[in-house]
């Protein structure tokens, strides 16, 4: 199961025990938020790519879209998001789950600025269930990220 792989990777970290998980789903930033008592916005939701056939994974706020005419301009393709089928085989998390940490080899992580507004935000651990609370620098820490980027955009 994804989330013990994360599990396994937050405890060689030493912050296994600050993760949270619930009896209900939280698989969406709706519902990421209402478990957790927070502000939609600061969901760190991580949504999955594929470019020139290699997946990349956008972690942003949760209010952000990603914005297309930047994506292009960034990865000089059309946005195209992995099926839950390929997040599981190409990532190793399903949909609802995907985050950032213990992800398959060949996974690119992207850090988009949408989330530079917080100083803690919520990425979810793996399962549908799951969330924990990070810093900024502890996300890009733990995330592995290569770059920020702009690829979002926020409401007004």
């Amino acid at each position: 199961m994804a989330i013990e792989k994360v599990r396994e990777f937050f405890r060689a970290n030493g912050i296994e025990d600050r993760i949270r998980e619930f009896h209900e789903s939280s698989a969406t930033v709706e519902l990421a938020a209402q478990a957790l008592g927070c502000e939609g916005r600061r969901i760190a939701k991580t949504l999955s790519f594929t470019v020139n056939g290699a997946p990349v994974l956008i972690v942003c706020a949760g209010d952000a879209r990603i914005d297309n005419p930047k994506y292009k301009a960034k990865f000089g393709t059309k946005a195209k998001m992995l099926t839950p089928d390929e997040a599981v085989t190409l990532v190793g998390h399903a949909v609802g789950g995907v985050c950032p940490f213990a992800v398959n080899a060949g996974v690119t992580t992207c850090l988009d600025v949408s989330l530079k507004r917080f100083e803690t935000v919520f990425p979810a651990c793996g399962s549908a269930n799951s969330a924990i609370e990070l810093t900024i620098a502890e996300l890009e820490k733990l995330s592995g990220y290569t770059e920020w980027v702009d690829v979002c955009r926020i409401p007004e």
